[in-house]
C-alpha cells in the first residue's frame, strides 16, 4: 500500500491542513463532506482542495513527514514547499527506512 502526506488548502478560510492517507480522493471527499465530525480542522470548510502531495515509502515516514511539516507551524513554510521541491527531498532523507 502506498502512503502520503498530503496538504488541503480552503479558499473560503484561507486554510491549510496537513494529512496523511492511502488513498488521496477519498480523504478529500471526506474533508469536503465534514465526514470527520464538527470538532474536526476541516469541518467549517467545504471547498478543501489539494495543494501538495508527498509521496511516501511507508506509513511511518507519512506520518513522520506529517509532523515535521506540523511542527513547523508555518504558513511560508508550506508554502515554499511547493516553491521548492528540493525541501521535500531533505525531509524525506530525515527518514531513515
Amino acid at each position: 500500500m502506498v502512503y502520503s502526506c498530503y496538504i488541503l488548502f480552503s479558499k473560503s478560510k484561507n486554510r491549510y491542513y496537513v494529512g496523511y492517507t492511502s488513498d488521496i480522493e477519498e480523504r478529500i471527499k471526506l474533508h469536503n463532506s465534514g465526514s470527520f465530525g464538527y470538532k474536526s480542522y476541516t469541518y467549517k470548510a467545504s471547498d478543501w482542495d489539494l495543494f501538495l502531495i508527498i509521496s511516501c515509502k511507508t506509513i511511518e515516514q507519512a506520518v513522520f513527514v506529517e509532523t515535521k511539516i506540523k511542527r513547523m507551524k508555518s504558513r511560508k513554510y508550506i508554502e515554499n514547499m511547493k516553491k521548492y521541491p528540493e525541501m521535500i527531498e531533505k525531509i524525506l532523507k530525515e527518514f531513515h527506512i
